[in-house]
């Protein structure tokens, strides 16, 4: 997509030409570990924000600890799929109560593609709201909402409703409505995988507009007239990330992410992006939820690495969180 005359980070009243970043931890409230590594991403490290899945079991002690420090920039990572084997959570609007979100065990569904199958925009919403009075009634004002594993971006009638309970409540919803450089990158990633497995890939391979890029604009253009912020690009497969090799030690692994940051901040268009971790500071217990603890404790120790601090000190980005940015949309005539 071809970059517009004036970013959303200068609508928002940064410098021509600016990097921003929201370094953004998804998972809180998911394990007693997601909770231990935003906080450590956050109040130690570069990381400026957060949300939380409030069907989770842990989300109560998350959702305490940021109420009880008003300075963390804590959102709600809108959760409507339950992705583990064995560790696994109901809707908050009730089994009884939300037909097609569930599964056979009383759970959200596995993966995105049964709840867009299954659910429809009605459900979604209702249990949107139930995540968002949840917050409420816990004495979190939300900074914004996400979606967890972008179930809410895979079925335009979801992310209608995701933008509509967005505004009426005046919480900014998580959207990339400008360059989207690097959305385009991590969308096309499985295809850059395949290609360069069968040897077919070349550095400057024009890629495919992937189709929620192509109604971008727009939908941002929707979000901001309506008073909220909206990103110029997101940032989503740190998760993939891993040197080669089998013995890798977790503090090499820690080091690869945060060189793969400096990467990528390099290579970000000026505008305001959010780039995603899922900060864990792993337990013995993680294990029995999931095999990705190692990927969760390097995006933590990258958080926390002190050379990717100063390599943003020294390039100029600008660290921002949520609150800032509806903070700046106020003031925006």
């Amino acid at each position: 997509m071809a970059q517009s005359s004036e970013t959303y980070a200068e609508k928002l009243g940064w410098p021509k030409g600016a990097k921003v970043i929201i370094f953004h931890v998804d998972d809180a409230g998911m394990s007693y570990s997601s909770n231990q590594g935003a906080i450590k991403s956050i109040e130690n490290g570069i990381a400026t924000s957060c949300s939380i899945m409030m069907p989770c079991p842990w989300a109560a002690s998350f959702t305490k600890y940021a109420v009880k420090n008003p300075k963390m920039d804590a959102g709600l990572h809108l959760t409507l799929t339950s992705e583990w084997q064995e560790y696994r959570w109901p809707p908050l609007g009730g089994i009884r109560h939300s037909p097609g979100l569930v599964d056979d065990e009383g759970c959200m569904w596995h993966d995105v593609e049964s709840v867009v199958k299954n659910a429809d925009a009605d459900i979604v919403e209702q249990e949107i709201r139930a995540q968002v009075e949840r917050a409420l009634k816990m004495g979190l004002k939300p900074s914004h909402m996400d979606s967890h594993m972008g179930t809410l971006f895979a079925h335009p009638p979801f992310l209608e409703r995701y933008i509509k309970v967005g505004i009426e409540y005046g919480i900014p919803v998580m959207f990339p409505g400008g360059n989207n450089k690097l959305l385009i990158e991590c969308l096309n990633n499985p295809l850059v995988k395949k290609l360069k497995a069968e040897g077919k890939w070349k550095e400057g391979t024009q890629l495919p507009e992937p189709a929620i890029v192509k109604q971008s604009k727009s939908v941002g253009e929707k979000i901001w007239n309506a008073g909220l912020p909206v990103l110029d690009d997101l940032h989503t497969i740190s998760g993939d990330w891993k040197p080669d090799g089998d013995n890798v030690s977790p503090a090499q692994w820690g080091k690869f992410k945060a060189q793969k940051f400096r990467e990528t901040i390099t290579r970000m268009q000026p505008g305001v992006a959010m780039m995603i971790v899922h900060s864990s500071d792993i337990t013995d217990a993680f294990r029995h939820i999931s095999n990705s603890g190692g990927s969760r404790y390097a995006d933590m120790l990258s958080m926390l690495d002190p050379d990717l601090k100063a390599f943003i000190k020294s390039e100029g980005v600008i660290l921002t969180t949520w609150t800032e940015m509806l903070a700046r949309r106020k003031q925006v005539k």
